[in-house]
């Protein structure tokens, strides 16, 4: 008798992407994640396998998926027009409450993702100041351009300020433009900015640094030495934009920038980011009031789409509500307390580090302060114990927790249980 072993339903999927994709995949995640259905804060695959999302659409989907009021306004727009490439009044209303929200947002220019918003960012930053210059922090993720993709993730680092590319394809002269310094280290920024005052445009920080939070009075200190020159302070807050805070980890930290990027949440799970800040840099976007040479030409098909805004101030009408940052904090502070004290009982050397809203784990027990500070971490042993976790029902991505709104105790339940069999595994692996 001949025993068949079960064919997968989503191997021809698979085996489809793997001939009209390269890599088999969109770029973001392995070829055999083929995902089919989300709700609240679980998703589904082709398979029908069931996961607590804590991938959560690399963070967008933060009141959950398929949310009831989300759904609806998006359902009741369609009908009447998906986009228009002129002003629609829901694009002006989620530009409002930007405005109202976020502390720096003086005006808005929406475009369609987080990479446009913070290339359209360092360039408002070198029109205002007639410089080309940019600092950034190494290990800082700007998006897919050019001058983003500089010492994001060099896998031997340079000595500093000098950058690494990340990506073939971008020109050698790119490296001129960019000065690259270690987050968290103020006296290495202030003696960069003092030497290179002349010739920079602008400095371009993730407050909260991929998992990293700023150590105590490192922001401070970067917006007193940015102000003391008159350079343009950029947060990069796709991410932590409406989760850290109501108003964004400006908020949440309490320092205030010339300029911040949105995105993600923003756009209540469609495509759609935003430049807010100073009207006066702001003011380079606006033809009528610049002249030719500090004009800065930016138009976009999709950018403010009456889709993306109505989804997107749905979205921000859930979160105003009295309790929704106090429910996601409070489930991450549960899911990470969980997580250290099962580390801690595994015997691994491995920390939690994050906040509350975004967290993931490092196997290292030395301190982390920095990009070179990850390095130390034990890659290998996290990506197999996220491979454990997902054949646990846990769906994520090499990094990071993203925790929702609508993550549940049986979520958390469940979560922690995966932990705990996958840690056991792991330990009995070793």
């Amino acid at each position: 008798m001949n025993i068949q072993t079960p064919v997968d339903p989503t191997d021809d999927l698979v085996a489809s992407a793997r001939r009209v994709l390269p890599g088999g995949s969109f770029g973001n995640m392995p070829a055999e994640v083929i995902l089919k259905e989300g709700r609240g804060g679980r998703i589904w695959d082709e398979a029908g396998r069931e996961y607590v999302d804590f991938l959560l659409g690399s963070g967008p989907m933060f009141v959950g998926h398929a949310h009831p009021e989300v759904t609806a306004a998006v359902q009741a727009q369609v009908p009447l027009g998906t986009t228009f490439f002129g002003n629609n009044r829901h694009g002006i209303a989620l530009a409002q409450a930007i405005v109202e929200a976020v502390p720096c947002a003086e005006q808005v220019r929406f475009v369609c993702s987080g990479t446009e918003a913070d290339l359209y960012a360092m360039r408002a930053a070198r029109a205002f100041r007639r410089r080309d210059k940019i600092l950034k922090f190494e290990g800082g993720y700007h998006g897919m351009s050019d001058y983003a993709l500089m010492s994001l993730a060099p896998k031997k680092p340079g000595n500093f300020p000098r950058p690494s590319p990340d990506s073939a394809g971008i020109p050698k002269s790119v490296q001129d433009e960019m000065l690259v310094a270690a987050f968290n280290d103020i006296a290495m920024v202030e003696g960069l900015i003092r030497e290179q005052k002349d010739e920079l445009a602008g400095v371009i920080v993730e407050p909260f640094q991929r998992l990293i939070p700023p150590q105590p009075g490192f922001l401070q200190a970067l917006r007193r030495v940015t102000a003391e020159h008159g350079i343009p302070l950029i947060f990069d807050e796709v991410v932590t934009g409406f989760r850290f805070a109501y108003g964004g980890a400006q908020e949440y930290y309490g320092v205030t920038p010339d300029l911040c990027t949105l995105g993600k949440i923003v756009g209540g799970g469609f495509a759609l980011a935003a430049i807010a800040g100073r009207a006066d840099i702001m003011a380079h976007f606006d033809r009528l009031a610049m002249a030719d040479e500090d004009f800065l030409f930016q138009v976009g098909t999709l950018s403010g789409n009456p889709v993306a805004a109505v989804a997107g101030l749905a979205t921000l009408d859930i979160l105003k509500r009295p309790g929704a940052y106090e429910q996601v904090f409070a489930t991450g502070r549960t899911l990470m307390a969980a997580l250290s004290d099962l580390l801690k009982r595994s015997g691994f050397k491995a920390q939690v580090i994050g906040e509350p809203p975004l967290f993931d784990i490092l196997f290292t027990d030395q301190p982390v302060k920095d990009y070179r500070d990850t390095l130390k971490g034990d890659a290998a042993i996290l990506k197999r114990f996220n491979q454990l976790l997902r054949a646990r029902g846990i769906m994520k991505g090499e990094s990071k927790y993203y925790v929702s709104l609508a993550h549940t105790r049986a979520d958390i339940d469940h979560t922690v249980g995966a932990w705990t069999d996958a840690l056991e595994e792991l330990k009995a692996g070793r």
